[in-house]
């Protein structure tokens, strides 16, 4: 299934945030995560989660530290800050706004019945 990139946009910032809130991550771990949460539905590259991490490095939301893996190789990783903690409960609070309003939204229209398809008629009558 291919996702529109307005909404993975959308959804990046409060995922990645609440991924965090589990425990300090790094980002490929972060990108399996999104992956294995979505039940593969979604999939990040790596050109759309690490200007994300920087860019919540770079506002507070969370800290980064080098660290190894098992295997001795360096990893970035990343964990909440308070105001990382703050963020994640202001976008859940507005995104529960967003789900709830689409949910009328689609609530409304499985009331309304699908159009008909039917032949194209030329001149408007058949």
């Amino acid at each position: 299934m291919h996702i529109d990139k307005d909404l993975v946009a959308a959804s990046a910032t409060p995922l990645v945030l609440g991924i965090l809130a589990e425990g300090e991550s790094y980002g490929y771990a972060i990108a399996k995560r999104v992956a294995e949460l979505s039940g593969g539905r979604m999939s990040w590259t790596d050109g759309m989660l690490y200007p994300l991490l920087h860019r919540l490095e770079r506002n507070g939301l969370v800290e980064a530290s080098w660290g190894r893996s098992g295997s001795g190789r360096r990893r970035k990783h990343y964990a909440l800050t308070p105001a990382g903690h703050e963020a994640l409960a202001e976008r859940r609070r507005q995104w529960d706004v967003v789900a709830e309003t689409l949910g009328e939204v689609w609530r409304t229209l499985s009331d309304v019945p699908a159009p008909q398809a039917g032949p194209a008629t030329a001149g408007g009558t058949a």
